[in-house]
């Protein structure tokens, strides 16, 4: 027991380190998520700006993985260039040794106020960024707490004769100590966490600097993993172009290291006699070391992993983006013109699933509900797309009527992307119910979802027309539908509310899902309202509260 003591203790605290970097990079990202990944997006453009906000971004995050799977998602996607997605992965490492760097330092003295101001922030106040920025500041308390008692921990194990032989066997074996440390860097998803782990060995002498830096290097291979596992979906290859780049990277800097392991405690002493600051040292200096190498040759060694993982395209594939060419993205009103193109295809696609609900009211029609799912897919995929192809562009190069069809473009696709959900996840599953109970809605009920839905897919035609029109009278027209619906609504609860009062209790649950369908055509028709007719009328002043006060004089 004596011995099992100090593993438990050993193990706690390095979990109580994870957890405290996964709380700085889970509050960070809740904080400021959403504009980070839109300013990355932004500034994926030339290689050195992309490599400047990789490096910003991973400093803020505290994670290279993070930043790594948010640029492996733009580049899966095919929205921006493989060269200057790999220049923002080296950046990327670089910024995840800039905590590191700070950790070097000897700041335990600030964990308690940290988490102090951390826990009145997080129960302070509510949900939002504030609230996200306690998190971050528990976490980065827990942190300080964590490394500080590892400290305390290593000191009299120090002697302990089974950790000495296997520290031991490891010295001795190079390869194996990578191995091992990339191995704990891919399963604690944080290179950070285990470069301070390791930081804190080769402070009380438990590791050899020959073998602190082998396990830095393993440190920095594993962090690599975990975009090329989880960043990555689908079986097209060119989707593995940057993610196995960035790994590539890593290994040849790592078999690098590995052949100047003999002289570089040696040369990294020049710069630091302290154990630890000279492991802070060379994690930094590493991944300096490649972005300089790798830079100058981004452009042909992005050919290259081009010819190796060409692109695989399906042609019949709904969810493959038509329009969205990242070749104009210096022309905004091109790119716009794309946009707008690609936003019309989603509208295609929920007429299309209105048309199939509207064919599931009046006869069987289960084997289009594969299709339906992949169309719903493809809407959703569109849509990110869409939001993405359109962060990427420059708004300082944009008028002010671009960067207003910019707003109308993803309102629109927001609006038809929720649209398309309510029609798969709501009506066909309404119609699935139907079916699996054996219920059979009374004729006049099945005649008036027809004619509701053959006004909602009317509807949805003239918002695809709004969306490129601009004509303020069939917005008007449009905008009407929505009291339509309301009252259509209001009368079918009424008459369902009579027919129970009246005794018709076997009619109760059937008229219950006949109202969670027509309540569903009506959020339907809502966005569809606020995909087109409502920014419309925005524009010339006809929602302003002023002018809905005169409409009701």
């Amino acid at each position: 027991m004596s011995g099992l003591i100090p593993l438990l203790d050993f193990a706690g605290y390095v979990a109580l380190l994870l957890w405290g970097v996964h709380m700085v990079q889970t509050g960070v990202q809740r904080a400021f998520g959403a504009a980070l990944g839109a300013a990355l997006g932004r500034a994926l453009g030339t290689r050195l700006r992309a490599f400047s906000t990789g490096l910003g971004i991973t400093a803020a995050l505290q994670s290279s993985t993070a930043t790594g799977l948010m640029i492996t998602g733009f580049a899966a996607g095919g929205l921006v260039g493989l060269a200057p997605a790999l220049a923002a992965m080296l950046g990327a490492n670089v910024g995840t040794t800039l905590i590191v760097q700070l950790l070097s330092f000897d700041l335990t003295a600030l964990a308690p106020i940290l988490i102090l101001a951390g826990v009145w922030m997080f129960r302070r106040y509510p949900p939002g960024r504030t609230r996200d920025l306690g998190r971050v500041f528990i976490g980065l308390g827990l942190l300080l707490l964590s490394l500080h008692q590892l400290v305390e921990l290593f000191a009299p194990l120090q002697d302990a004769p089974l950790l000495e032989q296997i520290l031991d066997a490891l010295g001795t074996q190079p390869v194996a100590a990578v191995l091992l440390s990339a191995a704990l860097t891919w399963a604690a998803h944080s290179s950070v966490a285990i470069v301070v782990l390791i930081m804190s060995l080769s402070e009380h002498h438990l590791v050899s600097p020959a073998l602190a830096l082998a396990l830095v290097l393993g440190a920095n291979l594993g962090t690599a993993v975990n975009p090329m596992i989880e960043g990555v979906t689908g079986d097209d290859p060119a989707a593995r172009r940057l993610p196995l780049g960035n790994l590539l990277t890593r290994v040849v800097g790592v078999v690098l290291g590995l052949l100047l392991l003999p002289w570089l405690p040696g040369w990294m002493g020049w710069l630091e006699s302290d154990n630890a600051r000279l492991v802070a040292n060379f994690h930094t200096v590493f991944n300096a070391m490649i972005a300089l190498i790798f830079l100058p040759l981004l452009t042909p060694y992005a050919a290259l992993l081009t010819r190796w993982l060409p692109k695989r395209t399906d042609p019949n594939d709904p969810a493959r983006p038509q329009y969205l060419d990242e070749s104009a993205h210096d022309v905004p009103a091109v790119a716009l013109g794309n946009a707008t193109r690609e936003a019309l295809r989603m509208a295609d696609m929920l007429q299309t699933l209105l048309l199939y609900a509207r064919a599931g009211f009046k006869r069987d029609n289960r084997h289009r509900l594969v299709q339906a799912r992949q169309l719903d897919n493809a809407v959703d995929k569109i849509e990110t797309a869409i939001t993405t192809y359109l962060a990427l562009l420059d708004r300082e190069d944009m008028t002010r009527a671009d960067t207003q069809r910019l707003d109308d473009i993803l309102a629109f696709a927001s609006n038809i992307g929720h649209a398309a959900d309510i029609t798969h996840h709501g009506l066909l599953n309404h119609i699935a119910r139907l079916r699996k109970q054996g219920w059979v809605l009374p004729p006049e009920q099945r005649q008036q979802l027809d004619e509701t839905l053959a006004r909602l897919i009317a509807n949805q035609r003239e918002a695809a027309a709004l969306f490129i029109n601009d004509d303020v009278r069939q917005a008007r027209e449009l905008a009407g539908e929505k009291s339509r619906f309301r009252e259509l609504e209001m009368q079918e609860s009424e008459a369902h509310l009579q027919k129970i009062k009246s005794g018709q209790i076997d009619a109760a649950e059937i008229g219950a899902l006949y109202l969670d369908i027509l309540r569903d055509m009506k959020s339907i028709n809502s966005h569809l309202v606020g995909a087109a007719a409502y920014p419309l009328l925005a524009r010339h002043g006809e929602l302003l509260p002023s002018r809905l006060r005169e409409a009701g004089n």
